[in-house]
């Protein structure tokens, strides 16, 4: 027992026993100073008897503010915490010391009217809890992200509320992310059934009875990557929906995630924020920036030349005859037809139709290129991929195992998540194609196959 007792402290619930105790000995002394109030009020000691009642009132405001919406919170079932899920504001935390003022004077004068008006101003208290659980309750809400996301470039998402009352407009609502937690290990407690003798076939076992036991369980991180800000909607129509554009921005590539989100309101007097949570966990992979930094505007114009030599080589075949373009060479033009059709037409050759370019990422191991230098050329390499991606190009992709596509948003999906790793090169089983390749590599020059020096632009990383 002590051992549980111990393992229990030092565990996750370690402030939620240390807020119960403390409630309980607020109280206590609450009580206490009830108590003393009563027997100097008989005394007809005026003084400490209002000395004392107000020492009683504010304790146990303080317990109500403090630890009872906490604790509240933390209850299993699922209605109770939806109904207590709420937070006192700045404005209800002044309410409240105005309550407890005017409360402590009605006692202490015994006035009537005092005691009606901390009457009233408790029932809007409550009226205030009542009518934003409501709105809350009524409220649906949907947020659209784009598809397909760059690094430090700004998109738009879309939140939308709808208000499924018929008849009650809502007002004054919010949808924000959710708060912000580091994973951590609590101590959850099981339902099992005790069974004897425990080794025995179920069949034979003679003793079955309900039992519990405490584990330890890891609770994940909730994540707010995504939408950090709250969307705010002044007013929403009955039966009706309102949408607002949001603008996000991610400073780097990678895996984003969002735990969920909370419709919040504050209606109608401020004194109580009320949220409802909603299980709509999303995630977002962010592209890396495709950018035109100083490096590619360095290599793109000697990749191109060597590109467009190795492609000049493939041959002259004729592949048709065509309409002239503006960008065509006069060299091209075929007279022959031209006189025919009495229209300029081109000649188009094979090698303008074998524009094959392939893309190849060697993924260098842990420790051999520093982290910096390892995203500006991940960065570097979805930059190529993206501008040959415009061009007139038969685009493919080379790597490790992680890339499963070949097209370009595929290629872009593996580098927004890719990290070194061990593991065989890809050049040593990169298999010969007729492409003109881009390879980005941290192996040396004696150890590159000898049969990719004639067709491909090399990177290295630094």
């Amino acid at each position: 027992m002590r051992q549980w007792f111990q393992s229990v402290f030092e565990g996750a619930e370690r402030e939620v026993w240390l807020r119960f105790f403390a409630a309980m000995l607020g109280l206590l002394a609450a009580f206490t100073a009830a108590l003393f109030s009563t027997a100097f009020a008989r005394q007809g000691n005026v003084l400490f008897t209002g000395i004392t009642a107000s020492a009683a009132l504010l304790m146990s405001g303080w317990v109500g503010l403090t630890t009872v919406p906490y604790l509240a919170k933390r209850v299993a079932l699922s209605r109770v915490r939806e109904a207590l899920d709420y937070e006192v504001t700045k404005e209800g935390l002044i309410y409240m010391g105005l309550v407890l003022v005017i409360g402590i004077a009605a006692l202490n004068t015994g006035n009537n009217l005092l005691f009606i008006i901390v009457s009233a101003m408790l029932a809007a208290i409550v009226i205030s809890g009542v009518v934003s659980a409501t709105i809350v309750r009524r409220m649906e809400m949907e947020v659209v992200l784009p598809e397909h996301v760059f690094a430090n470039t700004p998109v738009l998402g879309r939140v939308t509320v709808r208000n499924k009352s018929s008849w009650w407009p809502s007002f004054s609502v919010s949808v924000v992310p959710p708060k912000v937690k580091p994973a951590k290990a609590k101590w959850v407690l099981h339902h099992a059934v005790f069974r004897w003798p425990p080794k025995a076939p179920p069949e034979k076992q003679w003793i079955k009875v309900p039992d519990l036991y405490l584990s330890r369980v890891v609770i994940p991180a909730v994540r707010a990557d995504i939408l950090k800000e709250p969307v705010y909607f002044p007013y929403v129509p009955s039966g009706t929906a309102s949408s607002a554009e949001v603008e996000l921005v991610f400073p780097q590539r990678g895996r984003f995630v969002q735990d969920g989100f909370g419709i919040t309101t504050r209606f109608p007097f401020s004194f109580l924020k009320r949220t409802r949570r909603v299980a709509s966990a999303r995630e977002m992979v962010v592209y890396p920036a495709v950018e035109a930094t100083d490096e590619l505007f360095h290599v793109l114009p000697m990749i191109t030349g060597e590109f467009e030599s190795f492609v000049a080589g493939r041959g002259y075949d004729l592949y048709r005859i065509r309409e002239y373009l503006p960008e065509d060479s006069a060299r091209h033009v075929d007279w022959k037809a031209t006189a025919k059709t009495g229209a300029l037409k081109v000649r188009e050759f094979t090698r303008e139709d074998e524009r094959k370019l392939r893309i190849v990422f060697d993924n260098p191991g842990p420790g051999t290129v520093e982290s910096e230098s390892y995203e500006k050329y991940v960065a570097l390499a979805a930059s190529l991929g993206w501008h040959f991606a415009g061009e007139n190009t038969e685009l493919s992709f080379a790597a490790d195992e992680a890339l499963t596509s070949q097209d370009i948003y595929g290629f872009l999906g593996y580098l927004a998540l890719t990290e070194p790793r061990t593991g065989e090169s890809v050049l040593d089983k990169l298999e010969a194609t007729d492409d003109y390749n881009v390879i980005f590599t941290s192996r040396l020059r004696g150890s590159i196959p000898t049969s990719l020096w004639n067709c491909s632009y090399f990177i290295f990383f630094e």
